[in-house]
């Protein structure tokens, strides 16, 4: 009988076994709560394999599942030792899972490390903005301001305010007083150098280089190929860029030498920059003198005279720099609005100079004292540029406000003189306007409709014909000086301007309007050159930018 009530007894044990699953998570999580660390994150792909099996109880014998317990067990004891093992390793307990993103990271920033990548971008990030040329004038060290101590109002420092009283109301009209802007005084000036000390001599070198004797032969013109080949040879580097003038460029010139190169550039102030290139002088070759006071709007070399520099400024003065006597001439002088001046013999004594208000006067460097021979109003509205003739010395281009009128110097009146041609076509106003250097064949025209014109003007005829019109952008903004298209003296049929294109450049066209060659340099040419000019013997082009430096080219 103990027998069968033992078997029974065992049988009940069993069916209640076998009634209520056995709750094999519950036992895991509760073995893990020993553990510091959560194994909630935790993915074994082992455990779902264990796990699986113990949801089907309902089939298992009393024997399996006394083994799964000890199975379970077993696992727990094995889970538990396995966080020991992590959590004294250093990781902190992380998963599998964390454990190998941590890992592919580390092995990433190795690869990038190997390839010198991040170097590689700290280079770059620093060679993106290049520094602008650090050569000819320094940077004015500004003066250190005196720290004054915080101001504090009167209720702060307890004190009682003061009773101000108003001031009479003012009886009859007010007078403005127009101010005017400082000139200077007419008469010669001393060529003392601003960037040099106070009572510095020029440099002897200046006069051996301006007294240069530069009236030799032009060099004979080449064919397209000969000229493409030799402008593909005109490099610029790092030396050859020098800030000249303080601020922006209004106007420069090659000095017609040929055994170094000086250049002289003319900026918003009326300041003029000498520039001799490779020169040991004050600033790398610099030397910066102050004849006006407002922008040097034209300035060129005496042909006859290589010691004579003549600048013009819109203050209404007009100067001539002379080396030799080291003074600024006045030459021609008006109270304002002088703009553009030509020299129309080959002595270069006598002068067409133009001004703001449409008028042209004949200027004659031999008579005494600083006013015109004769004055002309042309345009009443205004006028930008003249230009003479190359070879007949008596015709003279002028740039008025739509039109480009060609006049004879012979037959000049005070007012509706008569003109010898007229080029239209242009819609809005004209920046400049040049006869050809050699033959006077062509005129070129830059106008503010994005459009560089060339007119043939070898028959003088009443409307000269138009032979070729270039798109070109010529919106340079407020802050920036006009492009003007100019002639290179020593190829008759080919010229050069300034572009506002990125990467920056300057550009050469035929006159029948092919592009010849653009310099660019990511280097050193970041900004716009809108003034340019060739150098009349050379192969070289200069560049002035709107910080008062000049880019040189060169081979």
């Amino acid at each position: 009988m103990s027998t069968r009530r033992t078997k029974r007894e065992a049988v009940v044990k069993l069916q209640q076994l076998e009634m209520t699953p056995v709750d094999v998570e519950g036992a895991v999580r509760r073995s893990s709560r020993t553990v510091l660390v959560p194994k909630r994150l935790k993915y074994s792909p082992e455990r779902n394999i264990v796990e699986t099996p113990n949801k089907k109880r309902k089939t298992k014998t009393h024997k399996n599942s006394q083994n799964n317990r000890k199975d379970i067990k077993e696992e727990d004891s094995d889970v538990e030792n396995s966080d020991v093992e992590h959590t004294s390793s250093g990781q902190g307990g992380l998963s599998a899972y964390e454990l190998e993103r941590l890992e592919n990271i580390r092995q990433n920033q190795a690869f990038l490390s190997s390839i010198n990548l991040y170097q590689a971008t700290e280079e770059l990030k620093q060679l993106t903005r290049p520094k602008p040329s650090q050569r000819g004038l320094m940077r004015s060290q500004a003066a250190v301001k005196e720290v004054l101590p915080a101001r504090k109002s009167l209720r702060l420092q307890k004190k009682e305010a003061e009773i101000l009283t108003l001031p009479p109301e003012p009886r009859g009209t007010l007078i403005y007083e127009q101010s005017s802007q400082l000139k200077k005084p007419p008469g010669p000036l001393p060529m003392d150098p601003i960037n040099m000390e106070e009572g510095s001599k020029l440099p002897s070198q200046l006069l051996e280089l301006c007294s240069e004797d530069s009236r030799e032969e032009r060099k004979m013109e080449l064919d397209l190929k000969g000229y493409r080949s030799a402008l593909k040879n005109m490099r610029i580097t790092e030396d050859r860029v020098a800030k000249v003038v303080k601020d922006r460029i209004f106007s420069a010139a090659f000095h017609p030498c040929t055994s170094s190169m000086l250049m002289a550039a003319g900026d918003k102030w009326g300041k003029v920059g000498l520039w001799n290139l490779g020169g040991d002088w004050y600033d790398d070759g610099v030397l910066l003198f102050e004849p006006h006071t407002r922008p040097v709007g034209c300035m060129a070399f005496s042909r006859a005279h290589p010691t004579h520099l003549l600048s013009l400024s819109y203050d209404g003065s007009l100067r001539c720099m002379d080396v030799e006597k080291a003074l600024f001439d006045d030459v021609y002088d008006i109270d304002d609005g002088l703009k553009t001046f030509d020299f129309m013999s080959h002595d270069c004594s006598t002068l067409v100079v133009g001004n703001w208000y449409g008028e042209v006067a004949i200027v004659d460097r031999r008579t005494p004292g600083n006013s015109h021979e004769s004055l002309h109003s042309l345009d009443p509205k205004t006028l930008r540029c003249v230009s003479v003739h190359p070879l007949q010395k008596q015709y003279f281009a002028v740039a008025e406000s739509k039109v480009v009128s060609i006049y004879d110097s012979r037959c000049l009146k005070k007012t509706k003189t008569q003109t010898v041609s007229q080029l239209h076509g242009h819609s809005l106003s004209i920046s400049s306007a040049y006869f050809s250097p050699c033959t006077g064949n062509r005129v070129l025209t830059s106008c503010m409709d994005n459009h560089i014109r060339i007119y043939d003007t070898s028959a003088m005829t009443t409307k000269s014909p138009l032979l070729t019109s270039i798109r070109h952008d010529m919106h340079t903004g407020r802050w920036l000086t006009k492009l003007s298209a100019v002639w290179d003296p020593k190829q008759e049929d080919c010229f050069v301007v300034g572009s506002m294109s990125r990467p920056r450049r300057v550009e050469v066209f035929h006159e029948n309007g092919q592009p010849q060659h653009s310099f660019m340099d990511g280097e050193n040419l970041n900004t716009v050159l809108s003034v340019t000019a060739f150098h009349p013997t050379r192969n070289a082009l200069l560049g002035g930018n709107a910080s008062g430096r000049l880019h040189v080219f060169s081979n």
